[in-house]
């Protein structure tokens, strides 16, 4: 295991009956709890850790079904059902007696077909022409360096958001790490709530699931190496306590690597 904070962070022991136990990393700390895409990562990583993962994964689903406190937590993977070239797992956190979090992930070997995008990168300065965002206040911002293009969330709670919640920003692992799908997976989290953005008040929130569909496989994410990533999210709809956004996130060279979905609650 490397020195990175990252691989410290997602870092599983087995636990019997396949299954692995894994610790909460201060390095990941947010307003309360961990960094929710390092609770994705951790997910994530029981599956690439178990001895009968067939493929790379393609789609992975994590649900937050309760706050995770600090400490230790037992992942409980499972495959749910193998085929040929796909398969279908189900995935546990758990803390004490309580489930934390679920998630689901589909694996599969991919083969050669015609490829093409309709997710187009947006054009974009060179990440070595735009400062560094300096934004602190929670240890996993620490963790990415971040060079936003727009969408920032506000300077001032005023009340005065914005019309709409499009972000646009560079981002990588800092210190910089080779990319793969748990810390690709961990990326597609980095976007502030988009409510932020549009009403400009620090409403009590949380995410309550997230998807990630991946669009490269393993080779293709070796590729990009420890390069930045241009990120971008936009809200979609907001109503009754929920709202959600939609993501992509492109290499410096505009291959896209993969599409997010996520739906947070929140409170008046």
């Amino acid at each position: 295991m490397s020195g990175h904070p990252f691989d410290a962070a997602i870092a599983l022991q087995p636990g019997g009956e396949d299954g692995f136990t894994g610790q909460t990393s201060p390095a990941y700390a947010n307003f309360i709890g961990p960094y929710g895409g390092i609770t994705a990562a951790q997910c994530l990583n029981a599956v690439l850790q178990h001895p009968g993962r067939l493929g790379d994964p393609v789609a992975f689903t994590v649900n937050f079904a309760a706050a995770v406190a600090d400490g230790s937590f037992t992942l409980r993977p499972r495959a749910a059902r193998t085929n040929r070239s796909t398969q279908h797992w189900i995935v546990e956190m758990v803390q004490g007696e309580e489930v934390v979090a679920t998630a689901t992930a589909l694996t599969a070997l991919r083969r050669p077909t015609w490829s093409g995008h309709e997710a187009h990168m947006p054009k974009a300065p060179p990440p070595h022409e735009v400062p560094r965002t300096q934004r602190r206040g929670v240890a996993w911002l620490e963790r990415y360096d971040m060079r936003f293009l727009l969408g920032m969330i506000p300077r001032d709670w005023d009340g005065q958001g914005a019309e709409e919640s499009l972000s646009r920003l560079w981002v990588r692992d800092d210190p910089p790490r080779p990319l793969d799908f748990a810390s690709l997976a961990a990326l597609c989290d980095v976007f502030f709530p988009r409510i932020w953005l549009r009403r400009a008040r620090q409403t009590p929130l949380g995410t309550v699931s997230m998807t990630v569909y991946f669009h490269a496989d393993a080779a293709g994410l070796r590729s990009a190496g420890s390069g930045f990533l241009l990120a971008q999210a936009r809200g979609q709809g907001f109503g009754g306590g929920y709202f959600d956004h939609t993501g992509q996130l492109w290499t410096e060279q505009g291959t896209l690597l993969a599409t997010t979905h996520q739906v947070m609650y929140y409170k008046e």
